[in-house]
């Protein structure tokens, strides 16, 4: 691995010009601008980088062949969004959270609402999607099943003839603020805590949708997250997703399939700190040796190293399986995420530290990748929810 190093496996086949591409465009546009992402206010948001990256193709990865997509699997995905996070997290965030909008529109197999809403990403003008599932109360509950029956004030579908009519408010939405369309999880009317989920899909611009403030969060900045406000917002019928209560199997698919892809996230900014740390110890002498020559730094070198190609080789193992198997597991993409959002954080710190007081000031970029370490390990599924997962996973398999 050199300071400038790609991953070290790369997909073959028709994915291997898509894969180049994105690299050229991770390391020479997103790269350069991600301190300037980072720093930059909401009302800027960088338009042109999404017109960019809708351009290559980076809408559309997920969307099949048959609707204009590229059509790529569980494991090119990843790894194209690994190459994207260790440029900017944030930017990985951007389309990654599009393709969860669009994720279950794929599955739903419906060909109506395929063309309706997946249309639109196949275009080069660009347009952002998100995934509406986020409540202030709910967390976990919305995660783990046993636990819908405990979720508190989550949004209301009710149905009025040949519409719904939803209630609510989502937070902390990737994409969010400036998305057009959304795939929203509500509970139907009458239905205890989350136990009547389902999906929607939604047209973000008609009335009744209020956008909140933009979340202040402490990384991936280049990607806003807000809230959204439903009154009651008109849904018709054929907009709902695996029919009425059919939400509960749709989110817990859709998330194991993200962990994978959340797992390559992780993984770019492990690998962002370690690339950062390498060419430093390179070049930076103390004692009449090179950092690196030194058995101390030699030792965190070989650390940050070993958990990188650890997490590359755990998500690409589970989505491997996802590719050939149907449903997406359960167990292998939420071992991938807990590890490699810990190996981000621990590499990160590493490097922070090895980087001494370039780590610590702003202008060198360690001081962001060490704030954009810490996301990874809210969103779909904590520390704590994918340890009862990959537990339950256990003894399902020791009972089986």
């Amino acid at each position: 691995m050199t300071a400038d190093s790609s991953t070290t496996l790369t997909p073959a086949g028709e994915a291997a010009d898509f894969f180049a591409t994105v690299r050229d465009f991770a390391r020479d546009y997103v790269r350069p601008r991600a301190i300037e992402l980072d720093r930059a206010l909401p009302a800027e948001f960088d338009w042109e980088l999404v017109r960019e990256g809708t351009s290559i193709g980076l809408m559309r990865m997920g969307i099949p062949k048959e609707s204009g997509g590229l059509g790529l699997g569980a494991v090119d995905m990843a790894t194209v969004i690994e190459e994207l996070a260790a440029a900017d997290p944030g930017v990985a965030l951007i389309f990654g959270g599009s393709g969860l909008f669009q994720t279950p529109i794929v599955l739903s197999g419906d060909a109506r609402l395929q063309a309706r809403y997946l249309a639109p990403f196949i275009s080069d003008e660009p347009v952002l999607g998100c995934n509406a599932v986020t409540e202030e109360l709910a967390g976990v509950d919305l995660i783990i099943p046993d636990n819908a029956i405990h979720a508190q004030d989550i949004m209301v579908a009710r149905r009025d003839g040949d519409r719904y009519l939803l209630n609510g408010t989502k937070k902390f939405i990737t994409n969010g603020p400036l998305a057009s369309y959304a795939s929203v999880l509500a509970n139907m009317e009458g239905h205890p805590g989350a136990t009547g989920l389902t999906c929607f899909i939604v047209d973000l611009d008609q009335p009744g949708v209020t956008r909140g403030p933009v979340a202040d969060k402490m990384g991936y900045r280049a990607c806003l997250g807000g809230e959204l406000a439903f009154k009651d917002v008109v849904v018709p019928a054929e907009n709902v997703v695996g029919g009425e209560l059919g939400g509960w199997d749709l989110n817990v698919s859709q998330s194991n399939m993200c962990r994978i892809t959340c797992a390559a996230v992780s993984t770019g900014i492990a690998r962002a700190a370690l690339e950062k740390a390498i060419a430093w110890c390179g070049e930076r002498i103390q004692g009449g040796k090179k950092l690196y020559q030194h058995q101390f730094s030699a030792g965190l070198l070989a650390q940050m190293t070993m958990k990188v190609d650890a997490a590359r080789l755990m998500y690409l193992h589970a989505a491997k399986i996802a590719d050939t198997g149907v449903p997406c597991p359960e167990y292998e993409p939420a071992v991938a995420k807990l590890f490699a959002d810990r190996a981000a954080i621990e590499v990160a710190d590493a490097a922070t530290s090895l980087l001494g007081a370039r780590g610590y000031v702003r202008d060198f970029g360690m001081e962001k990748i060490l704030r954009d370490s810490y996301g990874p390990r809210i969103y779909e599924g904590t520390w704590q929810a994918l340890s009862i997962i990959i537990t339950e996973g256990i003894y399902r398999s020791e009972d089986a």
